[in-house]
């Protein structure tokens, strides 16, 4: 006979209800197991690696046998400080770094503002597709076709050659036009979204009181556009600092990016060492923006 009353037993109950149960009530634990994978991927794939560049950067290679030698020496960075090749390239590739964000701003902000602020809901959605579709592409194709087209036989002397005018061909202002193109959809995307929060009372209420349009942005949409142009330009700054692909193909000026490779299979602790500067460079530039309040309305 089955058993019937208060001497029945209890039904097993699965393993996703006690699973349940073990997280009901338990907002922590339900956050901590949410973020368990992406935070353990950031501290091994990442600050793991960024753990092992340092410690990398340290080593020494032998005199006579020229191998890695894994014990503890300052010299590579004496080399970095002391040698006026280093100090060069790193002033050149932070000049064009510094070249390449401020030619994104400056092509950003208004485009960004008409996107957010002028242009109809259904040109708008067209103009956001439009900028986001040279990210589908891949940096390589990018890359290569500005290689085409800085050539001599390319479509720009092409186009300049009946007034008598050429391209800028190879080499450092190539450079600054193939990563100005590359990365000026991330200086657009943080600055649309910028704009696209300042409410349209605001604006309108500037007007009312009377203030210019030079008056409304210094001191209404400056203020509060400027976090995004600093998440925008954290982008463009950091990506052109490490790149080594586009200066390889459209020139032959050594950046810190370009040296890094072509000392990685040469001198491993002194690459590692040369790659700490653009981490050292974007602290201080994450610290200056901090201290001109960049970080206090996002």
């Amino acid at each position: 006979m089955e058993a019937t009353g208060l001497g029945a037993p209890k039904p097993r109950r699965s393993a996703g209800h006690r699973l349940a149960d073990l997280f009901h009530g338990r907002p922590r634990l339900q956050a901590g197991t949410l973020l368990a994978g992406p935070v353990g991927w950031l501290v091994i794939g990442y600050l793991g690696s960024l753990a092992i560049l340092l410690i990398a950067s340290f080593w020494s290679l032998g005199e006579l046998s020229g191998e890695v030698e894994r014990s503890f020496t300052l010299d590579n960075f004496k080399t970095i400080v002391e040698d006026s090749v280093y100090r060069t390239v790193t002033l050149r590739t932070v000049g064009i770094a510094a070249a390449v964000t401020v030619t994104d701003a400056l092509l950003a902000l208004p485009l960004a503002f008409y996107m957010a602020k002028v242009a109809r809901p259904s040109r708008q959605s067209l103009l956001v597709v439009a900028v986001l579709v040279p990210l589908w592409s891949s940096y390589l194709v990018k890359a290569f076709a500005w290689r085409t087209i800085l050539s001599e036989e390319g479509i720009l002397n092409w186009a300049l050659d009946p007034l008598g005018l050429s391209g800028p061909g190879y080499g450092t202002l190539a450079v600054w036009l193939v990563m100005s193109y590359i990365w000026l959809p991330y200086m657009i995307i943080p600055i649309y979204a910028g704009f696209d929060r300042i409410p349209d009372s605001v604006l309108s209420a500037s007007d009312d009181l009377g203030a210019k349009a030079w008056m409304t942005f210094r001191r209404v949409i400056w203020p509060l556009v400027f976090p995004a142009i600093v998440a925008g330009s954290i982008f463009t700054f950091s990506l052109t600092l490490g790149d080594f692909i586009a200066p390889t193909l459209v020139s032959s000026t050594q950046f810190i990016g370009t040296v890094v490779k072509s000392t990685i299979t040469t001198n491993l602790p002194l690459a590692a060492a040369y790659s700490v500067v653009p981490i050292l460079i974007m602290i201080i530039y994450l610290l200056i923006a901090r201290r001109l309040g960049a970080f206090e309305h996002v």
